[in-house]
Parts: structure tokens; sequence; C-alpha cells
């Protein structure tokens, strides 16, 4: 009962008051809700937390190597090396291409500041391409025309939950070169491409297990996949500073360890995970049907094209008027989100590097996006209140 108002310890007095008085509004809605999930796995978590503290290798323990393997598995990649973060796993991608200052790397304006900031940080260029308007992933068909002789890889992301279209951007990279192209599969951990596994779709994979990921740990924590042997080694040299034997360092190198820790914590939420990208796929459909499909005002973005799913990291709408429905919404205990309000390439620190205005899709949906809550253990009431809460704001049809 407690739990229902507050996580805070209360005072005897306040307590008798809520008992004579109990709150009547509905509580508030999870965005994303963990407890729920951490109820279901605690066993096995505490479990995996305790072989952690009883052997106390807390970097790059044996629970490290086993993620590895089983996530290796999972994606039917040849390599899996474990990083700190979602961060690390694309700036460490990038080190072992050797990108640097000349070179151009090209990826989209519609992602989280990550995608551009590890590029920029090794002295390469981003080269924007807009975004398709029915899955605000990179627009493929507009690649080839940004690919100049300072290319040295492509860089798409698999937004809110389904993949990019990676066979067109694969066949683009290899008539150039072969081109590395390297999947920031952050938001699409589990989804699927044709069959196969997003973050083994390309050159290299990328992915992230913050805490609101699909899959994700209760700190930082990322992974990189590859089927190149040669890479592999190079990204698990450069985790560790370079060293590729005790004090022999032979590349210049980052602190990206991921902690054995977050590692075992992973390990807990793996058994789980295919249940959950199929209770995800099945809140995203009753969202779709509670939608309908003429929905004045709100469009559902973005659907699963035929040829991949998604796991819906986020379930997201295009809307008009969206501070005030989001106010509004808040008011009902309703939490939403935007993913993302500025485009990168129109970032205070990125706009003088780059074209700020050429992306005009990105621009777009940047005004328009707004996410529901969405997570494996969302209830159909809750879900049925969120849409009524809708409704009754004019933004779908009663």
């Amino acid at each position: 009962m407690l739990a229902r108002y507050s996580d805070r310890a209360l005072t005897p007095e306040t307590l008798i008051e809520r008992q004579r008085n109990p709150r009547t509004e509905p509580a508030p809605i999870d965005f994303v809700d963990l407890k729920t999930q951490q109820d279901a796995i605690r066993p096995a978590l505490e479990q995996q937390i305790h072989r952690v503290l009883h052997h106390g290798q807390y970097i790059l323990g044996p629970e490290v190597g086993e993620l590895e393997q089983r996530l290796a598995t999972f994606t039917g990649a040849q390599h899996c090396i474990s990083v700190a973060s979602g961060t690390e796993a694309l700036l460490i991608s990038l080190m072992a291409l050797d990108i640097g200052p000349g070179d151009e790397v090209i990826t989209t304006p519609f992602s989280f500041i990550a995608t551009v900031e590890v590029i920029v940080l090794l002295g390469a260029t981003p080269i924007f391409v807009d975004i398709e308007p029915d899955t605000a992933n990179i627009d493929a068909s507009l690649i080839e025309a940004k690919i100049t002789d300072q290319t040295k890889a492509i860089l798409p992301v698999s937004l809110y939950g389904q993949p990019a279209d990676m066979d067109s951007i694969n066949a683009i990279a290899a008539c150039h070169g072969h081109l590395p192209v390297i999947e920031d599969a952050a938001q699409s951990f589990g989804a699927s491409y044709q069959g196969k596994r997003s973050g083994n779709l390309s050159t290299l994979g990328c992915t992230s297990f913050f805490p609101s990921k699909p899959l994700g740990c209760y700190g930082d924590g990322g992974a990189i996949f590859t089927n190149d042997d040669r890479l592999a080694q190079t990204c698990r040299e450069i985790r560790v500073h370079g060293q590729s034997a005790p004090y022999q360092h032979s590349r210049i190198g980052v602190g990206g360890r991921m902690d054995t820790l977050q590692a075992a914590i992973v390990l807990a939420k793996l058994p789980r995970f295919e249940h959950e990208i199929a209770q995800r796929q099945a809140v995203a459909q009753r969202y779709h049907d509670l939608l309908g499909t003429e929905t004045p005002g709100a469009a559902p973005l973005p659907w699963p094209k035929p040829d991949r799913t998604s796991v819906f990291a986020q379930y997201t709408l295009r809307v008009q008027d969206r501070d005030r429905l989001q106010a509004q919404l808040k008011e009902q205990g309703i939490p939403s989100a935007v993913h993302y309000p500025v485009p990168l390439n129109q970032q205070p620190a990125y706009r003088h590097r780059c074209c700020p205005d050429c992306t005009p899709v990105a621009q777009q949906l940047a005004r328009e996006v707004m996410s529901l809550p969405m997570h494996a253990d969302l209830s159909e009431a809750d879900q049925h209140r969120i849409v009524t809460a809708l409704k009754a704001e004019g933004v779908l049809p009663p």
C-alpha cells in the first residue's frame, strides 16, 4: 500500500490520514517500469549479484565472458565485445576502423547525441543524410549522393526499435570500396531484419544496456558485435587502453570495460528477454488497434516494415500541438517523452560543422514526435487509460 503513494518513509500521522482518506485519482503510470521486471527476475538477479560479490572479480570477471558468449549466440555474430556503454561501443568501433581527422562518416541527424559525438571526438566530420518519414531511420536512397573520397564509414541508427534498411546500405557500401558499416542498434537490440538479428547486420554492430533500453542493466554498459576476427581483436585491445599483453600497449585505447556486476545483471535478464520482446510487440499492437488507422491529429510512427521486426524501444506518435498535449497528459499522471526534439545537425555544438537545414524530414519529425509509455509489463487497463486521455484532448476521434 505504501508503494502506491511513494517510496519515501511516511510518518504515522500521514499514514493514518491516508488510510482515512485514500486517494481516489488513478496512480501515475510508469513510462518504463523496471520495478515489475525486477520483481519477476529477483531470485536470478540476487543470485547473479551474490556470485560476483563472492568471487570479487569486479573487472572482466567470468560473467563478462559468459555474457559475451551468450549475446554472440543470440545475435548469430561470431564475436561480442562487451564495453562500458553504448557510446563506448560506437567510439571503439570507429577507432578500430582508424577513423580520424580528414575522414567523413555518413550518419543520421535523428538520433541521440552519442551517434555524432563519437565521430567529432575522433576529429572526423559527420555527413548527415535525411530520414524516412515513415520509420525515422536514415533514408538509404539518399546515401550514395553524399559519398566522397573522404568517406570512411556509414553509421545508420536503428531507431525506435526496428532496423534501418541494412541491405540497401550494405549494397551501397560494397559498391564504394567495401566501406565499413556500423549499425547503432542501441534501440533495436532483439529485433530482426530479413531473419537476422539487429547488431549482426553489418561490419560492426553496437548496442547499449542503458537501464531503459529493451535489454538493460542497472548502470551503463554496451556491446560490439562483428564477424571479423581482426576487428574483434582490435576492439578488445582498445577497450583496455590499447593493451595487447600485460603492460604492452600496441595502439591508442580507452578505459572501456563493462563492469562485472552490470554483466551479471544482464545475464539475469536474458532468460526473460524473448518473452519481453513478444510482450512489447503485443503492447504495440494493442496501441495500434486502439489508436485505429484513421487518427486525425496523430499518426503512429513507425510500424515495422514487412521484412523486419521491432522491439518497440519506444511507441511514438506524430502529433499536433505537442507541448499542450504533453502538459495535459502529465496532469492526468500519464508521462510522455520526445525522442528527439532537435536534430543533431541543428544542435549548437554541431550546426557550424555541417548543413543545419538540409534535412527537412528530420526537422519536421523533431517538431511532431511524442512517445507514449512503453514496456513489456504495461497493462491493458493503463493503455486504455492513455488512449482515452488522448481522445479527450481531441487528438483522436472518440
